[in-house]
This record gives structure tokens, C-alpha cells and sequence, in this order.
């Protein structure tokens, strides 16, 4: 599932849209998506400034 289809099913917004493409669906159960992640990500600004790390809440 592509970026527009998952606009259409989630509420979801910058920066709090945390998936770019949903890989498998097994409906009901489970599902497997994907999120690109760069430096340009808004909470490495503050976590931590001069070592940015991926806060664990969100991994």
C-alpha cells in the first residue's frame, strides 16, 4: 500500500504520520509497514543535538 492509499485510511499527519508503506496485511491480525527515517526527522533535533537518536517510543 502506497503513501495516498494510506492517507485515505489513517488521520494522521506530518510529523506524526509514522508509516510510508504498508508491506503485508493479514487482516485482523497483523500488519507489517515501513518507515524511511533521515536525519531530517524532527525529533532528532532535540534528541540529542550533537547525537541524534531515534527516541525507543518510536521504533
Amino acid at each position: 500500500m502506497d503513501i495516498y492509499k494510506i492517507l485515505t485510511k489513517l488521520p494522521h499527519r506530518y510529523p506524526f504520520l509514522l508509516v510510508d508503506r504498508v508491506l503485508e496485511i493479514d487482516k485482523g491480525k497483523t500488519i507489517k509497514a515501513l518507515k524511511n527515517v533521515t536525519i531530517n526527522e524532527p525529533f532528532f533535533q532535540g534528541h540529542f543535538p550533537y547525537r541524534p537518536v531515534m527516541p525507543g517510543v518510536l521504533m
